[in-house]
């Protein structure tokens, strides 16, 4: 979008997992994760150049969740708002 003048923020991406947030941060790879496909590494790319931002979310406040797995009435009427998403009654 810069080749028109508009100008995107980072990408927000939140993660749950401290072990993939530090894979997409730090370019050094270790022997345990050589055997991930190079072209899935392009996120650290994506990091550099300011596209993207990762940050941590605990697990317990976790709004993917909604999508993942059977949340409880509370913790899915938390996320629903969290997401922007409306309870609509059609009667």
């Amino acid at each position: 979008m810069s080749e028109i003048g508009y100008e995107l923020a980072p990408i927000p991406i939140a993660g749950d997992s401290q072990g993939s947030l530090f894979m997409s941060s730090n370019p050094v790879t270790e022997s345990r994760s050589k055997h991930i496909d190079i072209r899935y590494h392009a996120i650290r790319e994506y990091i550099e150049n300011k596209q993207v931002e990762v940050f941590f979310v605990d697990g317990s406040d976790n709004p993917a969740d909604l999508f993942t797995k059977n949340l409880g009435h509370v913790k899915f009427t938390k996320f629903r708002g969290q997401l922007g998403l409306e309870f609509y009654d059609s009667a």
